[in-house]
């Protein structure tokens, strides 16, 4: 079955990725497994074999009838065929009574996307691996002041612990991308700190990066005034890409005090 452009496939298949994959992920019997994006199978046939049940979610209604098929005596699988950007992982969490543990091989078109959405379930996600294009996953994995560090990393810190775990070759997929993959391992956090929970987080966080060269006292004037950004404890003259995630959350409740 050919690679569909629209869908961003390029479908896995080298042997030993898909092994250091598997051990990486470590399925256990019991867990609530759930793959995005199947594809072809390579990653659901290793994970059926370790797992009591895999979930699996497919927008792709040819792949998802061929997995149906093949998988049609397996009652271990359950196909699920939508869109991963709109689907409901509390409910099937809820479904499986527990935490859900989510796999993919992801198209770089839906990354970021996908990871925001998933933000909103974290509460019901235990840990996420995935494929991903090298250059997201050193955004994700960045520290600040590095040229990497930016809005992605930023808002997932706070929900995630992310460890980059495998650089992937574009040989490793049929067809092969033009640009290199690695392997993500976020680890949702037991707690989630009150300043990554308020509304004002992400807005301050998409300012302050939207325009990366200017200081935070230009970057954030519809928010706050340079001395309201002082008085959070962060130096107006900076830049975004200096400041810690605990900065930004401090901006964040500063600009909801403004507010109220």
């Amino acid at each position: 079955m050919r690679a569909r452009k629209r869908f961003g496939q390029h479908f896995l298949h080298d042997p030993l990725v898909i092994d250091r994959v598997v051990t990486a992920i470590a399925p256990q019997p019991g867990q609530a497994l759930v793959e995005i994006g199947p594809g072809q199978g390579a990653l659901t046939r290793p994970l059926l074999g370790a797992a009591a049940a895999l979930d699996v979610i497919e927008i792709d209604r040819d792949l998802a009838a061929a997995l149906r098929r093949e998988f049609a005596a397996n009652p271990k699988l359950q196909v699920h065929e939508g869109d991963a950007l709109e689907f409901d992982y509390a409910a099937l969490a809820q479904l499986r009574g527990q935490r859900l543990r989510l796999i993919g091989n992801l198209p770089y078109n839906i990354s970021t996307p996908l990871l925001f959405h998933l933000l909103a379930a974290a509460a019901h996600i235990t840990d996420m691996h995935f494929m991903l294009q090298k250059e997201v996953v050193d955004r994700i994995v960045a520290a600040p002041g590095s040229r990497q560090y930016g809005r992605l990393g930023v808002m997932l810190a706070p929900r995630v612990r992310a460890h980059k775990l495998l650089d992937i070759g574009p040989g490793a997929f049929k067809p092969a991308p033009q640009v290199h993959s690695a392997v993500v391992r976020l680890e949702v956090v037991a707690s989630t700190p009150d300043w990554a929970a308020e509304p004002h987080y992400g807005a301050v966080v998409a300012a302050a990066f939207g325009q990366r060269r200017k200081t935070l006292r230009n970057a954030l004037a519809q928010h706050l005034s340079a001395a309201q950004i002082s008085a959070a404890g962060v130096d107006p003259g900076a830049r975004a890409e200096t400041l810690a995630p605990e900065q930004f959350g401090a901006l964040a409740l500063a600009a909801a005090a403004v507010i109220h």
